[in-house]
């Protein structure tokens, strides 16, 4: 008979798409988690360049085109003092690919993968397809996942971990004690620790830090992109990183599922990362002070929200049948428990909109919430 495979059995449309589709036309959108900026000018420029000296009309290398892993690997260089070999580098169709070829390069059949709970709606899901076990490891009160936690949860049919910071959905930003003990289990029980940093440069408090800086072992691997940080979310253009033997098995999967990311896209990504960098500056700071609007209006509300310091989402502890009254009302948000079971009693708002919809919808979730109460 012609059916399905067990592992896409496994996994269904995800919770997000879900409330987009219940939601009307003129909703106000806080579940998206995409900038409302454009795609600065000189990585739009370095693609339209490309194109019109043809040097985007066949396949680039599987890995990427050598001058985009340069000015990647120049990017982890001068920002975060850490040298990377472009040949140790995978240019991607974006974060997304670039999760499924670590985990289906690390995970055989009935292998466990930890993953923060709640957390991005692609882990779970990501590992079932690679025929791997997701296991749930409930995060802290501040909403970051504790060490200890995960450590405690290894057992000899553990694959992997997948360290999230800064958060989605929680916003959180780990500690650089935090990635140290990572990195350290990671070493000691030969696991692997995929490190998501596609909101790397999205921080107000704290810093961001990999714990690929402090491994003594080649057990992290490191999954970015464009789309935050540059709002290239169209552009799907991600990487991942690891150890020469690491990359080799991904270069497998990537080879075989995607041949190459999109060659315009990698000449987009190459301007943006070797381009001036102050339109990340300038979407940070305005993530920053949306953050703090939002949260003003939470607090008012007397909706307990753990404060978020990156990314650009905040995870508020809303009353039942929030989520839904809200979306009745023409607002967009995510009810937590799409990202896990954790999130249960929780709603995902994302700010990565113009302040004054933010504010609208503030408003609207305000007249919601008196009603609760």
């Amino acid at each position: 008979m012609a059916g399905f495979s067990d592992r896409v059995e496994q996994v269904s449309i995800s919770g997000i798409r879900e409330v987009f589709e219940a939601a009307s036309d003129d909703a106000i959108n806080l579940g998206l988690g995409q900038p409302d900026f454009p795609t600065p000018e000189h990585a739009r420029e370095a693609a339209l360049q490309a194109i019109k000296e043809k040097k985007v009309d066949g396949y680039t290398s599987n890995k990427g085109t050598q001058s985009l892993r340069k000015a990647i690997a120049g990017r982890y260089q001068e920002d975060r003092n850490l040298t990377i070999d472009p040949e140790q580098i995978i240019a991607t169709s974006g974060g997304s690919e670039a999760l499924h070829l670590a985990l289906e390069a690390h995970v055989s059949a009935g292998e466990e993968v930890l993953i923060p709970d709640p957390g991005f709606v692609s882990y779970s899901a990501l590992t079932k397809l690679a025929g791997g076990n997701p296991v749930p490891v409930e995060l802290q009160d501040d909403l970051t996942l504790d060490p200890s936690t995960v450590e405690e949860r290894i057992t000899e049919d553990t694959a992997a971990f997948i360290v999230n910071s800064p958060a989605n959905p929680t916003g959180a930003v780990q500690t650089k004690e935090d990635m140290k003990e990572f990195a350290r289990i990671a070493d000691e029980y030969d696991v692997l620790c995929l490190s998501d940093e596609v909101y790397e440069y999205i921080v107000f408090e704290g810093e961001h830090c990999s714990p690929l800086k402090f491994s003594e072992s080649d057990n992290v691997v490191v999954v970015s992109a464009c789309s935050k940080t540059y709002s290239m979310t169209g552009w799907r253009l991600g990487w991942v990183l690891g150890s020469e033997r690491r990359i080799e098995r991904m270069l497998r999967v990537h080879q075989y599922a995607q041949a190459c990311a999109s060659a315009p896209a990698q000449y987009a990504a190459e301007g943006a990362l070797s381009g001036p960098q102050d339109p990340v500056d300038e979407m940070v700071e305005a993530f920053e002070q949306r953050r703090n609007v939002l949260l003003d209006g939470l607090e008012d509300m007397g909706l307990e929200t753990p404060t978020p310091k990156g990314a650009f989402y905040a995870m508020p502890n809303v009353p039942e049948g929030w989520v839904d009254a809200v979306l009745e009302s023409g607002v967009i948000v995510v009810p937590g428990d799409a990202f896990g079971e954790n999130g249960t009693g929780s709603a995902r708002i994302s700010y990565a909109t113009g302040i004054e919809d933010l504010k609208s919808a503030i408003e609207t979730m305000r007249s919601v919430t008196n009603d609760f109460q």
